[in-house]
């Protein structure tokens, strides 16, 4: 009963003055001046004390009093009042008081903003306008906001303030409200990718500049979600993303950014085979020649059955990428088309190629055995042609043993070609036997070991 008695007389409200009073929120000071400024000290240090004990009921009123009374009282006025408010919404049952503790949170954050230059000055390490239209948004999209509308429109202010500064969950959240106002128009097809590559865009150079790893793991998990929000709205699988881009990539040809936008979505959904993709390739190479938009136009040749480009534009993408990652999965991609092509001898120097940049993959293993099982035949000697079998085998065992995520697939290979391996009496009458050594002539040009 004492402590309710101590409570009141502390939340005096705005009646009692005196002559020397006055509040901060009147002559701009931080406490106010007379009585006005003992009170708010004192609430201050009463609130302060109920959120260390997480007592948020009883901390709201003498919070309220210096938030209304002192604005620029102190920075905690803000992060404590958000804690507190956070909380009363959570618990509390009366749908008409939640609405409005809610619509005083999104207060908190907006008369922070107001006030922001001068909090600023109390602490070492202020904050910025974006980082607090981020919370404001985060706020309104988990604690009762039910404009989609409205929501949008302050994760994409907050981002566009902080830029690559952006905290990551208002990276994440943005694309979340982006999907939902696609799942609920269907026109908003277009404008979803547009979103995805302007959260994308600020994702990956907030994973460059990360001031540490911890920061870093986060942004690029940040990466992934948004990733994962584009393929799993069903807004971009690859005949709907011919459909939107197809007849735009003409109108546009002239257009950088867009035509650069039109290569990332469709090479990350793997639709390299659409002929927006080929074609925006194409235009964007002659504008500013990339890795990227190499890699494009040989898509492109391939689509035409032109070998001679796929390897002009492959060797083009080679000499630009300097990522030895990214130009392992290029010289990988020139392999499998050429191999489509039947153009064996050339995949098989690309595929090289991609095991020596990037020797932890086994899928440019496999495509070599894929192709020597394709074009066995380099002797008059049926039995030494099947040996060629024994070099397949080889190279999926070695995909196997580097490559954990390929096994099950070079296992099934494995199981097919051994079917095809010569028998032992087929070799007798040749003088090769188990444990020799043979040489698979014509393109191939490897040595394998009879088993």
């Amino acid at each position: 009963m004492k402590k309710k008695v101590f409570l009141a007389a502390a939340i005096v409200c705005a009646g009692m003055t005196t002559s020397f009073a006055q509040k901060g929120v009147e002559d701009g000071s931080r406490f106010g001046h007379g009585e006005d400024s003992i009170r708010c000290l004192r609430n201050i240090s009463i609130y302060t004390e109920y959120v260390k004990t997480d007592n948020f009921k009883d901390a709201y009123e003498p919070w309220k009093a210096v938030f209304t009374e002192a604005p620029v009282a102190q920075v905690g006025t803000y992060t404590n009042g958000a804690k507190i408010l956070r909380w009363l919404i959570e618990n509390e049952k009366d749908a008409t008081k939640k609405q409005t503790y809610f619509e005083e949170l999104m207060k908190v954050h907006d008369q922070r903003i107001q006030y922001l230059d001068k909090l600023n000055k109390l602490v070492k390490r202020g904050t910025t306008k974006g980082a607090i239209v981020g919370l404001k948004a985060h706020d309104y999209y988990t604690m009762g906001g039910k404009d989609l509308n409205q929501a949008y429109a302050l994760f994409k202010e907050a981002i566009e303030l902080d830029t690559y500064n952006t905290e990551y969950y208002v990276l994440q959240e943005f694309m979340d409200i982006a999907t939902q106002k696609f799942k609920k128009d269907d026109a908003y097809r277009e404008q979803l990718i547009q979103d995805y590559l302007f959260a994308s865009q600020y994702t990956d150079e907030a994973v460059e500049k990360a001031a540490n790893e911890k920061d870093k793991k986060r942004y690029e998990v940040v990466k992934e979600n948004l990733d994962a929000y584009l393929v799993n709205s069903g807004a971009a699988d690859c005949t709907m993303l011919q459909t939107v881009y197809g007849p735009k990539v003409e109108q546009n040809k002239n257009d950088l950014d867009y035509l650069n936008n039109v290569i990332k979505v469709m090479r990350m959904l793997n639709c390299q085979d659409e002929e927006a993709y080929a074609t925006a390739s194409v235009y964007a190479h002659q504008l500013s020649p990339t890795a990227e938009t190499a890699v494009g136009c040989a898509y492109n040749a391939f689509k035409k059955g032109n070998s001679d480009d796929i390897i002009k534009y492959m060797d083009e993408a080679l000499s630009l990428e300097k990522d030895s990652v990214k130009a392992a999965e290029y010289a990988y991609n020139a392999a499998a088309m050429l191999t489509s092509a039947k153009s064996y001898s050339i995949a098989k120097r690309y595929a090289k190629d991609a095991i020596a940049l990037n020797p932890t993959k086994g899928a440019p293993y496999i495509l070599l055995a894929q192709m020597y099982a394709a074009s066995p035949n380099w002797s008059d000697e049926p039995a030494l042609n099947k040996c060629t079998y024994f070099l397949a085998i080889d190279k999926l065992q070695r995909a196997k043993s580097i490559d954990p995520s390929c096994a099950e697939q070079a296992q099934e290979l494995i199981n097919a070609y051994s079917a095809h391996t010569p028998k032992a009496e087929d070799l007798f009458f040749l003088g090769i036997k188990k444990g020799d050594a043979v040489t698979i002539g014509g393109w191939i040009g490897e040595t394998t070991t009879v088993r």
